[in-house]
């Protein structure tokens, strides 16, 4: 098997749209083709914040990984934040998941990043040994307000009043970073 890992394509839609639906079901999270599509015009849209990548085997899509930068304002740089990573079953264990990592990090160290980072389930703990190997765990803990639930319970969305609770796992300042998947399959 021969792996390369590259940005998707336009006629790499249905195969990555395959791959990206079970990464969906993995979570038990509804995948409409509305997200789908929306997701897809980021991917390949040149001055969207959102990249995709693929992992290949000859035209076949055994993975994926979308990433985009975000500032680390204490650090006074920028990151590279991992939002989705996914291999598909019959391909873990085969190196596929490092491949797609290892694209993140020489994507950042090509821009001239500071760090590559993404959040993972708690019970994740197969993702969580390739993790392990090739990055830092940390100590940082995930929060997030759900505005969608808020809106029709009338609960959330009140800010914490102790100092540092803006802080974060990804240092991005960014609710949609608590709220990604990544790493997570």
């Amino acid at each position: 098997m021969s792996i390369e890992v590259r940005p998707v394509r336009d006629g790499d839609f249905f195969a990555w749209l395959d791959v990206y639906a079970k990464y969906a079901e993995f979570y038990d999270t509804q995948l409409t083709d509305q997200k789908a599509l929306l997701l897809w015009s980021w991917l390949t849209d040149a001055d969207h914040e959102e990249n995709g990548y693929v992992a290949v085997d000859g035209e076949r899509v055994l993975g994926l990984a979308h990433v985009r930068e975000f500032a680390r304002p204490l650090e006074g740089d920028r990151g590279l934040f991992l939002d989705d990573l996914f291999v598909l079953d019959s391909e873990r264990g085969r190196g596929v998941g490092a491949a797609l990592i290892q694209k993140a990090r020489s994507l950042a160290e090509e821009r001239g990043l500071g760090v590559v980072q993404w959040i993972t389930a708690q019970d994740n703990t197969t993702a969580q040994k390739l993790y392990d190997d090739v990055a830092t765990r940390t100590s940082w803990v995930t929060y997030e307000i759900d505005l969608t639930k808020s809106r029709t319970s009338g609960q959330g969305g009140e800010p914490a009043e102790s100092a540092g609770a803006s802080g974060g796992p990804s240092e991005t300042g960014d609710a949609e970073a608590a709220h990604t998947t990544a790493g997570r399959g």
